[in-house]
């Protein structure tokens, strides 16, 4: 592998990549520099944890002369907020010797404040799809000097909805424009997305999905229910030493809240939440407060799971097995970053065993089955999603009809009447036999005749 001495940059990038303490680039990088170097669209696969950030950004930065130009040359589209303030702290560190000037804008914020930093100028705008059409169409921005466009984490826009904004964003683009687009799975709709926009385009693949990262220590636990997740969860976490950094993945919002309240009455101080219910200043919050080591146990849903890059995870735990596998890639790519060492627990019960072999068959592996801790208990209470579903049909407690009590009656002559329209209708009804209409009037007025 060569080392970033060897790529043609400027002394400013070499600086900044120097403060960062970054000596030699990641597969990823190195092949994709050259690529986008050449001016041609390119397709980058690979896996979560790669360096793709700084893949595309120090040869664009490479590419970026001095502007004053007030509309941006480069476009870089990302699929959650989380995300777009991450993407620009890397800007802004890459750029750090450098004039570069770059804006995020995302939903669920003062779109007025966004509009008034688009105003001042940017050279990179750092986007949400549904935020940045919406700044489009009233017009804060204009994107006709856009010369390079980034999508990354492609797959996951497509999963969240975002192909219809994205297709209408791509109509809006100049036509000469190179484009650039990462993705830790290539779909169908990734390739016609591909067909329809990119011209010439080469791909760069160093990791096919499903390849588990080799530097990720993978278990799992055959669990009853969720409260029997919860003992098992809160027995390994006392461990503060071993589980020192934790990311628990959950599949939904209301489980995730569930959860929380769950493990903050032994965890309090040590546990944050976020899933997109939340506010945009609690889920920075919470991050921020996790990535710094505040709290030392994060738990959060797989829209989460692409837009967190966050150092030194001990543990990942799949609290939920997720119904994609795909979706389990990305979650373990949260720990072992970096070439260091991480840990992936997935808690799976009867109902969820179907995925978990669905995980393994995506990874040609078989996960380690772990013991259950004989201290931890198995509880029998159940949430209601757990709880057997009674049918009508077969409820036992259904009265049948010969067994009507006292509250069941005859209705009374009021209630017997039934609606026979308005009394206009039932008039011309009865005089004319039929409703008169106009198709009609000689017929009734023969009948009137009579």
């Amino acid at each position: 592998m060569q080392s970033f001495e060897d790529f043609k940059i400027n002394n400013q990038l070499r600086n900044a990549i120097t403060d960062l303490g970054f000596e030699k680039p990641t597969p990823i990088q190195e092949q994709a520099f050259s690529v986008i170097m050449s001016g041609k669209d390119m397709v980058g696969i690979a896996q979560t944890g790669t360096g793709k950030t700084f893949a595309y950004m120090l040869p664009i930065l490479q590419m970026l002369p001095f502007s004053k130009e007030l509309h941006p040359r480069v476009l870089v589209v990302v699929p959650t907020r989380e995300l777009v303030v991450q993407v620009v702290e890397e800007i802004e560190k890459f750029g750090k010797y450098s004039s570069v000037r770059v804006t995020g804008v995302y939903g669920g914020t003062n779109m007025n404040r966004q509009k008034e930093a688009l105003a001042q100028g940017a050279d990179i705008v750092v986007a949400t799809p549904g935020r940045l059409y919406d700044l489009v169409l009233c017009k804060a921005l204009q994107l006709k000097s856009v010369k390079k466009m980034v999508i990354d984490e492609v797959d996951v826009m497509l999963d969240l909805g975002f192909r219809f904004q994205l297709t209408n964003i791509f109509d809006l683009l100049p036509e000469r424009r190179q484009n650039i687009m990462f993705s830790a799975t290539m779909t169908d709709e990734i390739e016609v997305l591909i067909h329809d926009f990119f011209r010439g385009t080469q791909k760069v693949s160093v990791a096919v999905s499903g390849t588990p990262l080799d530097n990720i220590s993978q278990h799992c636990y055959a669990v009853p229910n969720f409260y029997t997740k919860v003992n098992l969860l809160v027995h390994l976490l006392q461990d503060v030493e071993e589980f020192n950094k934790v990311l628990v993945f959950v599949s939904n919002k209301r489980t995730a809240d569930l959860l929380f309240k769950e493990l903050e009455e032994f965890f309090s101080e040590e546990i944050c939440l976020i899933h997109s219910n939340k506010t945009q200043n609690y889920r920075i919050r919470s991050i921020r407060q996790f990535d710094e080591g505040k709290n030392r146990i994060l738990v959060t849903t797989d829209v989460m799971a692409r837009g967190l890059d966050l150092d030194e995870i001990s543990h990942v735990i799949n609290f939920d097995t997720p119904s994609y596998p795909e979706n389990y890639m990305h979650r373990i790519g949260r720990t072992g970053r970096a070439e260091k060492e991480g840990t992936s627990l997935l808690f799976y019960t009867e109902q969820e065993k179907e995925s978990k072999e669905a995980i393994e068959k995506l990874m040609d592996l078989h996960i380690p089955l772990e013991e259950l801790p004989p201290s931890v208990d198995v509880s029998k209470e159940l949430t209601a999603d757990e709880r057997p579903k009674i049918l009508e049909r077969n409820n036992p407690n259904k009265l049948e009809l010969e067994e009507r009590g006292p509250s069941f009656h005859e209705k009374s002559e009021k209630n017997k009447k039934t609606n026979q329209g308005g009394s206009y209708k039932r008039i011309i009804k009865q005089k004319y036999k039929k409703p008169k209409t106009k198709g009609d009037k000689n017929y009734n007025k023969r009948n009137k005749r009579k």
